[in-house]
């Protein structure tokens, strides 16, 4: 009797096995990271929605308490998870209209809150406006 080899198959096999452990282990890690990056850029959007939010409460007091409507000013910087924000604030005044025998101003307020290098992975901007109006 004669015995015959037959030890390819079992290379061939394995060989196929680990391309195909590694090709998955890649897509997990890309799927990952992806996951990682969008979380991050999330965060960074809630933080700049808050930043540019601190803008419009600061640019509503310049109106209504000092009665003032600065064309366009910047923030001083922000503290607390909103530090490294950029924030600008413009006003616009337009007015007196007449309602119901009392003279009215109405105040556009335009909050934008920005951070990072434009086109960059870590830019993040959000802008927010509101109409307050004054006798």
């Amino acid at each position: 009797m004669r015995a015959t080899r037959q030890g390819g198959f079992a290379i061939i096999s394995a060989v196929f096995l680990i391309v195909v452990l590694a090709l998955l282990g890649a897509m997990i890690v890309s799927m990952s990271t992806t996951q990682q990056v969008g979380s991050a850029r999330d965060l960074a959007g809630s933080k700049a929605y808050f930043a540019a939010k601190a803008g419009i409460e600061w640019g509503a007091y310049q109106v209504l308490q000092a009665g003032t409507c600065t064309a366009s000013s910047t923030l001083p910087a922000l503290s607390g998870s909103a530090s490294g924000f950029t924030v600008t604030v413009t006003c616009s005044r337009t007015g007196p209209f007449d309602e119901a025998g009392t003279s009215v101003y109405v105040h556009q307020i335009i909050s934008t809150a920005s951070t990072g290098t434009f086109g960059a992975a870590d830019y993040a901007e959000r802008q927010l406006q509101a109409v307050v109006s004054t006798p």
